[in-house]
C-alpha cells in the first residue's frame, strides 16, 4: 500500500529509529503524528518531516502514564481525521542478570509497563477508530532475541513476547474486520539506547536508517512478520526443542561478552 496520504501514528519518534521513520515515511508523502516524551527533540524531527514537504503533528506524551496516553490519543482522535496506521515503536530495555535483580521488581514493571501495557493502552483507544474506518494496522516493533534467546534481558524480552501474544491474537480476533498487524523483530540496532551499553561500542549492529526502512515495509507492504532469516529459522527450532535451543548457544553469547569487554578495555 502506497504511504502517500496515509496518516501513521509513530511512537518513540523522538530519536533513533523512532525518527528516521518518520523521516523516510514523508519522503513517501505519508502524514505524521509524532508521539514521545520528549517535546524540544519532537520539535526537531517534526522539522526534518516538514523540510520534506509532508504533514507533522506533534504530541508530547509520557507513554509510561496510562492516564498520559489516554488524553494523547483522545487528542489524536480529535483532530485527525482518518488515522491509517500506527506503530508502537517506543521502548525500553535493560541489561541485566536476574541473580542481580531479584530486590529490583521494578526494573520489570516499568519496562512491561512502557513496552507492553503502553502499546496496549495505545492500540485499544485507536482500534474504535479503525473499526469505524473498516481498516487499520498496527505494527509492533519485537526483538531478534525473542526468537533466540540470550542472557540478562530478561525484562526487556518478557515484555516483548508479551506484545508479540497480543499481537497474534488481535490479527486472529479482528483479521475478519479488517485489522492486519505486523512483528518487527530487529536485531541490535545502533540507537542512544543500545549505545547505554559500553561493551556494545564494538559489537556489529544493524545502521538506524536500514531498521527505519524495517518499519515503512511493515507500513507498505503490510506482511505479518520482518525479521532476518536466522530469527525465523530461531523461532521454528525454538518451538521443535526449546531446551536445546535454549541451552547451546549460552557459552556463546558469554564468549561473546567477554571478547567486547576485553575490545572495550583495549581501545577505550
Amino acid at each position: 500500500m502506497k504511504l502517500k496520504g496515509q496518516t501513521i501514528v509513530l511512537t518513540g519518534s523522538s530519536s533513533g529509529i523512532g525518527a528516521e521513520a518518520a523521516v523516510l515515511m514523508a519522503r513517501r508523502g505519508a502524514r505524521l503524528c509524532l508521539v514521545a516524551r520528549r517535546e524540544e527533540q519532537l520539535r526537531e524531527v517534526q522539522q526534518r518531516v516538514e523540510e520534506e514537504g509532508a504533514y507533522c503533528a506533534i504530541y508530547p506524551c509520557d507513554l509510561s502514564s496510562s492516564e498520559a496516553i489516554e488524553a494523547c490519543a483522545d487528542q489524536i482522535l480529535r483532530e485527525q481525521q482518518d488515522i491509517h496506521a500506527l506503530v508502537n515503536n517506543a521502548a525500553h530495555s535493560i541489561r541485566r542478570p536476574i541473580e542481580q535483580s531479584l530486590d529490583r521488581l521494578h526494573d520489570f514493571q516499568r519496562t512491561v509497563q512502557l513496552n507492553y501495557i503502553g502499546a496496549v493502552a495505545m492500540t485499544l483507544k485507536l482500534l474504535p477508530r479503525f473499526l469505524e474506518q473498516g481498516h487499520g494496522h498496527v505494527v509492533n516493533i519485537s526483538s531478534l532475541s525473542t526468537q533466540i534467546p540470550i542472557p540478562l534481558f530478561s525484562a526487556y524480552l518478557a515484555s516483548k513476547s508479551a506484545l508479540e501474544s497480543f499481537t497474534r491474537s488481535l490479527q486472529a480476533e479482528m483479521g475478519h474486520q479488517g485489522i492486519t498487524t505486523t512483528v518487527v523483530y530487529f536485531p541490535m540496532v545502533r540507537t542512544p539506547m543500545s549505545s547505554r551499553t559500553a561493551i556494545y561500542k564494538y559489537m556489529p549492529m544493524m545502521h538506524v536508517q536500514k531498521a527505519a526502512g524495517w518499519i515503512v515495509e511493515a507500513c507498505e507492504k503490510r506482511p505479518s512478520r520482518i525479521a532476518r532469516p536466522m530469527g525465523k529459522l530461531g523461532s521454528v527450532l525454538l518451538a521443535a526443542a526449546p531446551g536445546p535451543i535454549t541451552n547451546l548457544p549460552q557459552p556463546l553469547f558469554r564468549g561473546m561478552d567477554k571478547l567486547l569487554a576485553s575490545r572495550l578495555k583495549k581501545k577505550g
